[in-house]
């Protein structure tokens, strides 16, 4: 692809970071913008983000600034790489600075606590003039920026336009596939991080892989009942958004979701953890599977844990005493 295709990646954390280092790989010019001048400093000076990405050398040539405006000024597409609670607050506040018709490219994975809004749904509310599309699928910051072998896909409604970003953005070892199901990429990306809280707390509280394994399968069981009532395809949350990015966060630590799951079921202080997008989630997960009439006792149960309205083992006590049924119902 050629050089000139320029990108704007708004958020300057390891996600933001890391999805810099890999556009640039892909011959794109790359202005990232954050709002800590050290960190901009930093990778601009010394290719490296010391605060999120330690230890890991960046790609040169990545433009980093705090001026939002510099970084937007003749984008052809935009990485939004910021959390999902905060997005509305984002897109609104650079609304103006983002050219009409120009991609947006959703990199968070969450769904709005408050509206129970997709994010695809948030960005068309703010910037109703531009495309959008979302980058999902099982990738940690740390293995993209080191250039190790990761799988993704982009979709979009227009499914022109998903193999189009999927194109541009495809690196060595960062391998792109394209969808035109972004409702079901969303769903996929968002529920993973509920249902790796649930992982995470059934190890860190010793009850065993085994209740792990149960918790995962059937988990991904709501995550597809909830999926298809939302418009998704079957086979969409059988993929790389869905169980692909599942498996990877529901068995390792490197997961901030899993992780704090670990520390949930230990009993830890959760004050000073990293942010964990499944806490915001799971009660709007809850909240919109009850509207739509699906069972999803898991998501139900996780959401109920961090209200702190019932215990880890008293929940896992009441998913063991459900009524049998056959598995395929």
């Amino acid at each position: 692809m050629s050089s000139a295709f320029r990108i704007a990646v708004l958020g300057g954390g390891a996600w933001g970071s890391a999805l810099a280092v890999t556009a640039r790989r892909a011959g794109c010019e790359v202005a990232l913008w954050a709002r800590d001048p050290e960190m901009v400093a930093a990778i601009c000076e010394r290719q490296e983000n010391p605060r999120y990405l330690p230890g890991i050398a960046l790609e040169a040539g990545i433009n980093a600034t705090t001026d939002s405006a510099a970084a937007l000024a003749g984008a052809d597409a935009v990485l939004v790489v910021t959390p999902a609670q905060t997005l509305r607050a984002i897109l609104t506040e650079l609304a103006g600075k983002i050219r009409p018709g120009v991609p947006l490219v959703l990199c968070a994975k969450g769904i709005e606590r408050e509206t129970g809004n997709l994010l695809s749904v948030i960005a068309a509310q703010a910037l109703p003039d531009n495309p959008i599309a979302a980058l999902s699928g099982p990738s940690f910051a740390t293995d993209v920026a080191r250039g190790l072998p990761t799988a993704v896909v982009v979709a979009a409604r227009d499914g022109d336009l998903a193999a189009d970003l999927a194109a541009r953005l495809n690196a060595p070892q960062f391998r792109c596939y394209s969808s035109d199901d972004l409702t079901g990429v969303e769903i996929g990306g968002a529920l993973k991080n509920v249902l790796a809280i649930a992982a995470g707390a059934t190890i860190g509280a010793g009850l065993g892989a085994s209740a792990q394994a149960a918790i995962v399968t059937r988990g991904f069981v709501e995550l597809r009942r909830i999926g298809a009532a939302l418009g998704a395809r079957p086979e969409t949350l059988m993929g790389l958004s869905g169980l692909g990015d599942l498996m990877l966060t529901c068995g390792s630590e490197q997961s901030r979701n899993f992780s704090y799951g670990l520390a949930l079921g230990r009993g830890d202080d959760l004050a000073a953890r990293p942010l964990a997008e499944g806490v915001a989630t799971a009660g709007v997960a809850a909240r919109i599977a009850h509207e739509n009439a699906v069972a999803a006792p898991i998501i139900e149960a996780v959401a109920a844990i961090l209200a702190g309205t019932i215990t880890i083992r008293d929940a896992v006590a009441q998913l063991m005493a459900r009524p049998l049924k056959s598995e395929d119902a």
